[in-house]
């Protein structure tokens, strides 16, 4: 018996959240595109995922996948996910193992 055969008798009524997306439900035609920015943001740096054509739960699915596997802050504003940090090929691989095609831009 594992660990999660002894919580679920221990919690028959919890219901396992998945935060990985169907399939199905996003048919990116362009790639991803990931990118690192200071500009603006008092010196910090930022990775930058834009080019998502889904609609905006999505998108917030995706940024709460990454952000969770990281374990870092980040936030969704205008169709773009924003994270914490420069972890553009930590969140190129997250992204490719979702499923999605990435393109890295700058440095």
């Amino acid at each position: 018996m594992d660990l999660r055969d002894q919580l679920k008798n221990l919690f028959p009524d919890h219901v396992e959240q998945d935060f990985e997306m169907p399939k199905e439900e996003f048919k990116q035609k362009e790639a991803l595109i990931c990118k690192y920015e200071k500009k603006g943001r008092n010196g910090k740096p930022v990775t930058l995922i834009e080019g998502y054509e889904g609609d905006e739960e999505g998108l917030k699915t995706i940024s709460k996948n990454i952000k969770t596997k990281l374990g870092i802050g980040g936030s969704v504003k205008d169709g773009i996910i924003i994270i914490q940090g420069d972890n553009r090929d930590k969140v190129m691989n997250i992204l490719h193992d979702m499923g999605f095609k990435t393109k890295r831009v700058g440095g």
